[in-house]
């Protein structure tokens, strides 16, 4: 993550707290949720918020392999890049850089 990319990073949890197939819930100190997300031995980071239904991924969200699904209408998002994948969602999800230094996960922000 270089400085060009953000112009913040802050340390949301420690790689051990992002379990397999599960999704953790952050606060940025700006007030911004995120979803982390861990997929095989490397760590993502978007929008905790589904672009179409309001929901928060990190409460309610389904994570299988590299996809996220949101269960209020059953949407898909791959947590890679964002993208939104199947109907009803659309709009892709907001994507954050992340680092792990020391057994720790930073968000830029």
């Amino acid at each position: 993550m270089s400085a060009a990319e953000v112009s913040n990073k802050v340390k949301v949890c420690s790689v051990a707290d992002i379990l397999d197939g599960e999704i953790k819930g952050a606060e940025l100190p700006d007030g911004q949720r995120v979803a982390l997300y861990k997929v095989g031995e490397k760590i993502y980071a978007t929008a905790d918020t589904c672009t179409h239904g309001e929901a928060s991924l990190s409460e309610e969200g389904l994570l299988s392999g590299n996809v996220v699904e949101c269960t209020w209408h059953f949407g898909t998002f791959d947590v890679t890049t964002g993208a939104a994948l199947t109907s009803p969602c659309t709009a892709a999800l907001k994507t954050f850089p992340v680092e792990v230094a020391d057994g720790d996960v930073y968000v830029g922000y």
